[in-house]
C-alpha cells in the first residue's frame, strides 16, 4: 500500500538567503578588460563572493553558472571558473545557457537546490567576455576547395541573434520594452 499523500501544509520549501555577492566591473566591447576571459572573470567574482560572505571554498557543495557565449572556453566554463577560484575538485559544476537569463535561470536552480534540501551552500551567477568570442569559418573542418569562405561572427551568431525573428538581440530588447511601456530610464540599473 503506498504511503498517504503529503499535504501542502507539511511540505515547505528551506528558506533560501544570499549570503555574498561580487561582480567584476563592466568593461566596453574589445576595452581595459578584453584580455580577461570568461572563466577568469567568473573565478574572481566567484572568489570575491566568498570572501566577502567569509564562506570557506570547501564548504560549497556545487556550482551553477551562466554562460552564453563558451566557444573558445573549454569544457565546462562552470567548473574552470569553480575551481579557478579556490572551489574543490570534488565539487559538481554546471554551466547554464538561458541566453540573456542564464545567470538569473543558474541562481534560480541554486535556489531550488537548497529549498529542496539537496544542498546547503552553492554558488550561483554569470560569467562572458563578449571580446574573447571567435570568429567562424564555417565550412573550414570540411575542407575549402574553392572559391571565397565566409567569416561568421561568433558574437552575434551564438549570443545576440534572435534565430525566430532573425534580427539582433537589440531589436528584441526595444520591441519589448514599447510593448510593456518601459522607458529607457526605468532601464537603468
Amino acid at each position: 500500500m503506498a504511503p498517504a499523500a503529503a499535504t501542502s501544509s507539511e511540505l515547505k520549501p528551506r528558506d533560501v538567503c544570499i549570503v555574498g555577492v561580487a561582480r567584476t566591473p563592466m568593461g566596453g566591447f574589445l576595452g581595459t578588460l578584453s584580455s580577461l576571459s570568461a572563466i577568469k572573470l567568473g573565478s574572481i567574482a566567484i572568489e570575491a563572493a566568498l570572501k566577502r560572505a567569509n564562506v570557506d571554498p570547501s564548504l560549497v557543495q556545487e556550482v551553477y553558472f551562466g554562460n552564453v557565449l563558451s566557444a573558445n572556453l573549454g569544457q565546462a566554463p562552470a567548473r574552470q571558473a569553480a575551481l579557478a577560484a579556490g572551489i574543490p575538485n570534488s565539487v559538481i559544476s554546471t554551466t547554464v545557457n538561458k541566453v540573456c537569463a542564464s545567470g538569473m535561470k543558474a541562481t534560480m536552480i541554486a535556489a531550488q537546490s537548497i529549498q529542496l534540501g539537496i544542498n546547503d551552500v552553492v554558488v550561483a551567477g554569470g560569467m562572458e567576455s563578449m571580446s574573447n568570442v571567435p570568429k567562424y569559418l564555417a565550412e573550414a573542418r570540411k575542407g575549402s576547395r574553392l572559391g571565397h569562405d565566409t567569416l561568421v561572427d561568433g558574437m552575434m551568431k551564438d549570443g545576440l541573434w534572435d534565430v525566430y525573428n532573425d534580427f539582433g538581440m537589440g531589436n528584441c530588447a526595444e520591441i519589448c520594452a514599447d510593448n510593456h511601456s518601459i522607458t529607457r530610464e526605468e532601464q537603468v540599473l
